[in-house]
């Protein structure tokens, strides 16, 4: 039972330290009961199967913070309007059984070179685990622990030298001083050695926090220029109107709602994800010839200098099997084609200019290792709206120009938002301000959206941009350098958000060097393993000398 109630604790502390309902500062101490429980059923219990134990107790403990925290999930319709209890109920399994192998991994270690070489291989494969659940083609990075700050964006101000990444060596370091710190007291009940190893772990805590808040205070990077930007927000419902309605009729709509919210010279419109055409795709052999498009193109031509940009569903066809992408598909015999989820930017007497998404919703957009999935799977993987076959991607980032005035847009799509090395692309590129083009209305009134919306102020710090995040039903925002939401919408409203971005051009250092933190713990976990083999192979040619 003692076992049983402190993996419940953790569970308990990792779930409430979630944005966007949570206190995250439980976050440095929610794997504490965890490893107790490891550290109490490896060395003191009298179960037969201790390694069995200390699985399940710690699935149990992933699967509940999963559920807690993702169970939104559950929002999403199948077909016919039905939720969708598979939608919620792969991802939860499947994730909580990938923690807690990491979790297992470590108790392994732990038992074969002791408490403090497992406490370093702890944090050392949590962090190798958390750049492998960024870069699969199963990637669900939704957890990962520097996610926990995005709500207090006072106190990770520094996230723009060691990135969110960075967050999580943070809480993975404070949760073992802390866990160590009760060990060695509980072993030598020595008061001294307890004062140091609580100042040790406050100023390891206390430290960040206090250059965060200092940074925070005091930022005044000084932008390179300023651009009015109109973010849209249609407000279509994606089960029963976006796509069944036409496409004119949408892109009126759209257009309207610029329109009438255009009270002053707008550089730039931005439109959600996939807000054209609704019903189908646009051909991108022929978007010239699009009279959605051309449409657009009329409408900005009432505004000069303006620039649209939206997220759009497009296709391209292929007659030959010469050079043919991966994820193309065969519609009639000779006739492939690849799908895309787009943003294009469009100006008058221009050619639309596009991107294609680059990271893929798993069982939505793309089909995750389909050679090996499809057979066991088939139609039963996870369809919210999407495709169970795999979309097309670019293999770059890009930043569009606005050849009016500084603006260098960085068309991020929906889930895109979640990577923090993924968007440094962007900026990398030359973007001078983020632009997230969203559809969170698949999971209506939940959790969802918000968590989606609070993350975004990460990539802010990171990278130092402004962001302006247009969504489908909301909520739409304008983000600043700081991680602060200076302006934003109540989701469902159809409306429009105005918003002066400040440009910026100097690429910070975690742009520059990415998740160092994780590629040092990639050496570290390197490390520990070869040391670990090598301590194996001395043991046994010792024994064979004895």
């Amino acid at each position: 039972m003692k076992y049983f109630l402190l993996t419940l604790i953790s569970a308990m502390l990792l779930s409430i330290s979630w944005p966007t309902y949570g206190v995250p500062f439980f976050i440095f101490f929610a794997l504490v009961p965890l490893l107790m429980m490891e550290h109490g059923v490896s060395k003191f219990s009298q179960f037969k199967r201790k390694s069995w134990v200390i699985f399940g107790l710690s699935y149990l403990c992933f699967v509940i913070w999963n559920i807690v925290t993702t169970g939104w999930l559950y929002e999403a319709r199948n077909p016919d309007g039905s939720h969708s209890l598979f939608a919620v109920v792969f991802p939860v399994l499947v994730n909580s059984l990938l923690y807690a192998v990491v979790f297992q991994c470590y108790h392994w270690y732990k038992n074969a070179q002791g408490t403090y070489w497992g406490l370093a291989f702890f944090v050392a494969i949590w962090m190798c685990f958390e750049k492998f659940h960024l870069n699969w083609e199963l990637t669900w990075p939704w957890l990962n622990l520097g996610n926990v700050f995005s709500d207090y964006p006072e106190i990770i101000q520094w996230y723009d030298t060691l990135g969110a990444t960075g967050g999580s060596f943070w809480i993975l370091v404070s949760n073992v001083l802390i866990f160590y710190t009760i060990r060695i007291f509980e072993a030598g009940r020595k008061r001294k050695n307890l004062i140091i190893n609580i100042g040790i772990t406050t100023i390891f805590i206390g430290l960040p926090i206090i250059i965060s808040l200092f940074t925070y205070h005091n930022y005044n990077e000084k932008p390179i220029g300023q651009i009015n930007v109109l973010l849209l927000q249609p407000a279509l419902d994606p089960y029963a109107e976006k796509y069944s309605e036409d496409s004119i009729t949408i892109q009126n709509d759209l257009l309207k709602l610029a329109e009438d919210h255009s009270k002053i010279k707008i550089d730039y419109y931005i439109a959600p994800e996939t807000a054209l055409p609704g019903r189908g795709s646009f051909s991108e052999t022929a978007f010239e010839k699009s009279e959605v498009l051309n449409n657009v193109k009329g409408f900005l031509a009432k505004h000069p200098g303006s620039v649209f940009a939206t997220g759009v569903s497009s296709h391209r066809y292929y007659t030959s099997e010469k050079d043919l992408p991966k994820e193309a598909y065969e519609l009639n015999k000779g006739l492939w084609v690849e799908r895309y989820n787009s943003a294009v930017q469009i100006i008058p007497d221009q050619k639309v200019e596009v991107y294609h998404k680059g990271k893929l919703v798993p069982g939505v957009e793309i089909f995750p290792y389909m050679s090996f999935f499809k057979p066991l799977l088939g139609d039963a993987m996870l369809d919210l709206g999407g495709t169970v076959a795999s979309l097309g991607t670019d293999d770059e980032r890009v930043a569009f120009s606005n050849p009016s005035n500084k603006g260098k847009i960085a068309p991020i799509i929906c889930y895109e938002s979640i990577y923090g090395e993924f968007t440094a692309e962007y900026v990398k590129k030359g973007a001078n301000f983020l632009a997230i083009m969203t559809n969170d209305s698949w999971w209506g009134v939940s959790e969802g959206h918000k968590q989606l919306l609070s993350y975004a102020k990460l990539r802010a710090i990171e990278t130092r941009r402004e962001i302006a995040r247009s969504a489908n039903s909301g909520i739409s925002a304008h983000i600043s350098a700081r991680g602060e939401i200076l302006e934003d919408t109540f989701y469902g409203d159809k409306t429009a958000l105005f918003a002066k971005v400040n440009l910026y051009d100097h690429e910070t250092f975690y742009v520059k060097s990415g998740d160092l933190l994780t590629r040092f713990s990639i050496f570290a976990f390197g490390f520990l393993l070869f040391y670990f083999l090598i301590t194996r192979v001395q043991d046994k040619m010792q024994k064979k000398k004895v």
